[in-house]
């Protein structure tokens, strides 16, 4: 048994895999056992949060198109066909339990913007203290490759965090992690836990989507680094279990379990490793390179940069490289991109000079910056 005790919040993600059959019509039994289960969660006092795929597969069902759009807009107006079909499915049997429940669209840009995600928490606290099942998804009809946060898998494990959830499960076409590709491999073996995410279990997972799908096991590696590093414990199992989800909130061995970090991240540090995205870069040399890598808490200088990267303005969040374009650091600038060309490689005495008025000797200041200790990180935010 898994020690899931005292759960108050729990996000549950459903993929287009699952949630529509072969001719893309919906999945009715998997609409019943998922608020079925729902309704089950709430008598016992726990908050379900939905992240549900299935939008641009419906939509593609009501066009009459048997594989995606390769269109843009056609793609989004698929999306904005299929979300109003999906929300009316999940209506219809959520009345049967006499379940509430909210729609809310999100794209990248409601995590980057801190102001914005904090409204954003604020919202689903309130649906939760009134009983309303929030229902997310990804605003497909609208959303550009800059505000995407591109697969449900980390949409899932970005707002896990948002609503302080104590799991995170992911329903899919699969049963789990497994220590081979199961479709190649007879003598593959289940992976039933995960305690850290190291090369071995990186090098576990495939590449491969679905027809109707955006995610592969890399996506939900990644969604589980996501989680986990914020404390949130994460479980991938296969669509078939979901009406056995009391057994899995209950502590049954089902899928393959990730065990939240025991060296998890502040927040703020979460919040710009994951939920940001780089406006730019600056690359560094070797020397303050090194000395980003010590133990030690520092700023980045003028004195240690050597080029910048694309444009961009004071106070946003940029990639900090070293000269093979590896990314140690990210962090919020002091200064724009223009400015940097104009001080890098100068002492700090010598940038007073350059400007009317007093500004920070650090282009990063050490409390806005998170050196990356663990490389796994650079596979989320790229």
């Amino acid at each position: 048994m898994r020690d899931f005790k005292n759960l108050k919040r729990v996000v549950v993600k459903v993929g287009s895999s699952s949630l529509v059959n072969k001719d893309l019509s919906i999945n009715k039994q998997i609409l019943v056992s998922l608020m079925s289960s729902f309704k089950n969660l709430q008598d016992k006092g726990i908050d379900p949060l939905l992240v549900t795929s299935g939008a641009v597969a419906l939509g593609m069902h009501e066009l009459n198109l048997d594989k995606k759009p390769k269109e843009i807009s056609l793609k989004q107006a698929c999306a904005a066909i299929g979300q109003a079909k999906l929300m009316e499915y999940y209506n219809k049997v959520a009345e049967i339990y006499d379940l509430k429940l909210g729609q809310i669209l999100l794209s990248h840009d409601d995590f980057s913007v801190r102001k914005r995600m904090l409204h954003l928490t604020d919202t689903l606290d309130s649906m939760f203290k009134h009983h309303i099942i929030p229902v997310i998804n990804e605003n497909d009809a609208l959303a550009i490759d800059e505000i995407k946060v591109g697969d449900n898998d980390t949409l899932s494990a970005l707002i896990a965090p948002v609503v302080n959830a104590d799991l995170l499960i992911l329903f899919s076409d699969i049963d789990g992690l497994f220590d081979k590709n199961p479709k190649i491999y007879n003598d593959a073996k289940l992976i039933t836990e995960v305690s850290e995410i190291n090369d071995s279990i990186i090098n576990m997972a495939g590449d491969k989507t679905s027809n109707v799908g955006t995610g592969g096991m890399n996506t939900k590696i990644d969604a589980a680094l996501i989680a986990t590093k914020a404390s949130v414990d994460m479980i991938i199992c296969n669509s078939n279990m979901i009406s056995k989800l009391e057994d899995i909130v209950n502590g049954n061995l089902i899928g393959t379990y990730f065990k939240k970090s025991t060296d998890s991240i502040s927040s703020r540090d979460h919040w710009l490793i994951f939920r940001t995205k780089s406006q730019g870069a600056i690359v560094l040399d070797d020397g303050a390179c090194l000395k980003l890598s010590s133990d030690k808490k520092v700023s980045i200088l003028p004195k240690g940069i050597v080029s910048v990267k694309d444009e961009f303005l004071k106070g946003s969040i940029i990639e900090v490289l070293d000269k093979n374009d590896n990314i140690i650091a990210k962090g919020i600038t002091n200064y724009s991109s223009s400015e940097i060309e104009l001080i890098k490689g100068k002492n700090s005495d010598e940038i007073k000079s350059l400007f009317n008025e007093n500004r920070k000797k650090e282009v990063i200041h050490a409390n806005d910056l998170v050196v990356f200790k663990d490389g796994y990180y650079g596979r989320v935010i790229k």
